[in-house]
């Protein structure tokens, strides 16, 4: 069985929890620790786990909102910590360098097998070093991840095909963005290629990769200021074919319930 749950996503930090159970073996994958240790920790324990029970974690790349406390919590806990190379580089200082023993390069395409589950990372644009998103598994079902991006790649389009579920950045509205406080750099690094999703740019992925089976998709990392819940759920539902109250949206608080894939 394969299930995810968001535990935050947003400006103000994100992560995810998926995992695979096979018998009595459960593994358990932290995708980005873009939240404060403590909050974290008590996450995970309203999760129904602990920081103990990770088998992995898995960093996307190196901004603040997704790398978080992530050196904090490998010091404490030790837990193997995947990131690729160019985020390595971004974020190794000698505070880092002291838990490398923990480190795994992840690379594009290359598969990472961690028990019942593997995890397919992708490259995706985004202006950072060398940001991946997750494409996971547990040989049946397949659950897509990809925020943090500005525009739907084809790699990305083909890195998402055949998932059964999807957890998809909608970060803003485009007319919203424009009228925003926003200074006008801001918006254009938003609103680039190399930026993040707008509900209509989320909605042609999600239109790209949908297909008979895809029965579940969470729209997350919403940007507070410049986007609404509503607006999401409508560029999405329209795309998928369904009602907007189809559409889940991630809470930057309080992410969202466990899903099945």
């Amino acid at each position: 069985m394969l299930r995810f749950k968001s535990l935050g996503s947003g400006s103000s930090g994100n992560a995810t929890l998926v995992e695979a159970q096979s018998g009595m073996h459960n593994t358990r994958l932290l995708i980005d620790c873009g939240l404060r240790l403590g909050d974290l920790e008590t996450r995970l324990i309203e999760a129904g786990t602990c920081a103990e029970d990770l088998s992995a974690i898995f960093i996307t790349h190196e901004h603040g909102d997704h790398i978080g406390c992530a050196r904090s919590f490998v010091k404490r806990y030790a837990t193997p910590l995947w990131m690729s190379q160019g985020t390595w580089l971004a974020v190794s200082d000698a505070a880092w360098t002291q838990h490398q023993h923990l480190l795994n390069i992840a690379r594009d395409g290359c598969a990472i097998e961690l028990g019942p589950l593997l995890a397919l990372p992708f490259t995706v644009p985004h202006d950072a070093r060398e940001p991946l998103q997750l494409r996971c598994s547990d040989g049946q079902r397949h659950l897509g991840i990809a925020t943090d991006l500005g525009h739907p790649s084809s790699h990305v389009v083909d890195a998402l095909q055949g998932c059964h579920s999807l957890l998809l950045e909608a970060n803003h509205d485009a007319e919203m963005l424009t009228a925003s406080s926003y200074p006008s750099f801001l918006k254009q690094r938003v609103a680039g290629p190399w930026g993040h999703l707008s509900n209509h740019a989320a909605a042609e992925l999600l239109g790209r990769v949908k297909h008979d089976q895809l029965s579940y998709v969470l729209a997350a990392h919403l940007s507070e200021r410049n986007n609404t819940p509503s607006l999401a759920r409508a560029s999405l539902s329209e795309a998928l074919g369904c009602k907007p109250i189809d559409i889940d949206v991630a809470d930057p608080l309080t992410g969202s319930v466990w899903i099945s894939v």
